[in-house]
């Protein structure tokens, strides 16, 4: 068993979780601004993308950019793409992430603490809630086990045009009741600075 075999069920039965849907996780934030030459190669990425219509060319053409923007605007924290991300085997906890972000300024290996799990699907945001849930749940362990832990770990399912935000507080599991699409990327970008460091202020 891996991430992607996880299903909303597995969540609740193994993992005790309580899903929480009828919540705005991010109701009164405010825009981030990015770089000018940043959005307008996005609005060129964007048709291509779904054009070829792929969870690929989602993932490398909307996904990978706006999230390696984020690292280079917030420079503390680290930034990590399909690599395998093992915490428990036995119980699942093990597979390939699409993408992590850590805390830690440490690029060269992944390090704790870390803080937003992302998961890229080509057209189908529910399918990818409970892997991504379960890639927080292992991020969550994996930060205990290095003896730095957090509150909260939060999550994102992206068809790269539409983006929904999780969240993971102890053995509750929030689904936000909002999706933010790609023709709004400043309010992407706030809460994708807002959960990652806590602060959206330029």
């Amino acid at each position: 068993m891996s991430y992607s075999d996880f299903s909303i069920a597995d969540l609740q039965d193994k993992f005790q979780l309580t899903f929480i849907e009828d919540q705005m996780l991010f109701p009164a934030i405010s825009d981030y601004q990015l770089p000018e030459a940043f959005k307008a190669m996005l609005l060129q990425f964007i048709p291509l993308a779904l054009a070829i219509d792929t969870e690929k060319a989602r993932s490398e053409l909307i996904v990978a950019p706006f999230l390696a923007q984020l690292k280079l605007s917030l420079k503390d924290i680290s930034l990590f793409s399909g690599i395998e991300f093992n915490v428990d085997k036995n119980l699942g906890l093990a597979g390939r992430c699409d993408f992590i972000i850590s805390k830690s300024r440490e690029q060269y290996r992944l390090d704790a603490p870390i803080v937003v799990m992302v998961e890229a699907k080509n057209d189908n945001i529910k399918s990818g809630i409970a892997q991504c849930g379960a890639e927080m749940i292992a991020a969550q362990r994996f930060n205990a086990e290095k003896n730095n832990h957090l509150d909260t770990i939060y999550g994102c399912v992206t068809t790269g045009s539409l983006w929904r935000f999780l969240k993971l507080s102890g053995k509750d599991f929030y689904i936000d009741t909002q999706e933010y699409h790609i023709q709004t990327p400043e309010k992407i970008a706030a809460i994708l600075v807002y959960i990652t460091v806590g602060d959206v202020s330029q």
